[in-house]
């Protein structure tokens, strides 16, 4: 192989390289930040179980009902209702909010008691504020699911 052939060679392979490596016309969909408005009712003694209802909106207009479920153990005990809001974080649409939660957190109160928390799934979050009412003392680590009304 001559030096010109192999030159060429290389010019034309280092074009291709920078063809290839250029971004695609189509990027990937900007992240938005979705709001869920809820419902909860439940009860805990060690196990605690709350079912509910909401509304997810999001900043690039979808929006959808969704049912939510809570679950877990720890040393819990009481009966309570809980309405609120979250801020959700980290997903490119409505379809990314739906799966299950995990969170950590820690309520008292009785008759009245504010909630906050933050739940994860990978890199999505959900930060959930919320008051309710009711007997609520202790301590839980839950799941937190998000599913579609159909």
């Amino acid at each position: 192989m001559s030096k010109r052939t192999l030159g060429l060679t290389a010019a034309v392979l280092l074009c291709a390289g920078a063809f290839t490596a250029t971004p695609s016309a189509q990027a990937a969909p900007a992240p938005v930040k979705c709001h869920l408005t809820y419902s909860l009712a439940g009860w805990s003694a060690i196990y605690q179980h709350a079912d509910g209802r909401g509304e997810v909106r999001c900043d690039n207009g979808q929006h959808g009902a969704v049912s939510i479920s809570m679950h877990g153990g720890g040393l819990t005990a009481g009966k309570f209702r809980v309405s609120g809001h979250g801020d959700i974080s980290n997903v490119h649409g409505l379809h990314e909010v739906y799966g299950s939660y995990a969170q950590a957190g820690a309520s008292a109160g009785v008759v009245r008691s504010g909630t906050a928390q933050v739940l994860t799934k990978g890199t999505t979050s959900i930060a959930l504020d919320g008051t309710g009412e009711g007997i609520n003392l202790g301590v839980a680590i839950d799941k937190f699911d998000i599913e579609p009304v159909h």
